[in-house]
């Protein structure tokens, strides 16, 4: 729906919910499991996780590392260290790992760090939820978009919309009701009808030739 504008912002994993708890949002993306009393919430997509070791750490000469290879490191809790930003800067530091989803490994880009796709380890899921006594047409028509729904879909809200009857197409062959000239009958001559049309055979005057 082009008329309607649509504004975007970030939010932490602590705001993800917020945003719709205090009215600055009408739909959020989060990362599930999360709290789902009052919201409507459906999973969209899984995210790869990723390992995130200092910059020059031994992963870094592998595109895919497995969990279970990584058993002597020491892996740092991100919530506890304060969100991810801060945990990539303690990482930098040589303290630890941390594991993260591979798109916010990407989004942070610590260039003191290396991140590498992580085996063996659970997917995050990303969800979109938003309040269920708000659900209407536009919030409907978003949520269609999100899963790959085209405008033209059937089951999109703006496509259910009646469609404007188109006006009847005009009777080309004329109404025969009307009268030209001389009280004849004005409908085009190829629907005219055959003078001779009636009568008896022979009863056409003849001319000379």
């Amino acid at each position: 729906m082009p008329e309607v504008p649509l504004h975007s912002f970030l939010s932490d994993d602590g705001g993800q919910l917020a945003v719709l708890r205090d009215g600055s949002a009408d739909l959020s993306f989060v990362r599930l499991p999360v709290d789902g009393e009052g919201l409507s919430i459906i999973p969209l997509y899984e995210e790869q996780p990723a390992v995130v070791a200092p910059k020059g750490h031994e992963i870094s000469v592998f595109e895919e590392v497995a969990l279970e290879d990584l058993s002597d490191e020491t892996f740092l809790d991100v919530e506890e260290l304060g969100g991810a930003d801060i945990a990539l800067q303690v990482v930098a530091s040589g303290v630890g790992l941390v594991i993260l989803p591979m798109p916010v490994a990407r989004h942070l880009n610590n260039k003191e760090t290396v991140a590498r796709r992580l085996t063996g380890a659970p997917a995050t899921r990303i969800g979109l939820a938003w309040p269920s006594d708000s659900t209407d047409s536009l919030i409907e028509e978003f949520v269609g978009i999100v899963r790959g729904r085209t405008a033209q879909s059937s089951r999109q809200p703006s496509a259910q919309q009646e469609k404007p009857k188109k006006a009847p197409m005009p009777d080309r062959r004329g109404t025969g009701t009307g009268k030209g000239s001389g009280g004849k009958s004005s409908v085009p001559q190829r629907y005219a009808p055959n003078p001779d049309k009636g009568r008896g055979r022979g009863s056409r005057k003849k001319g000379r030739r």
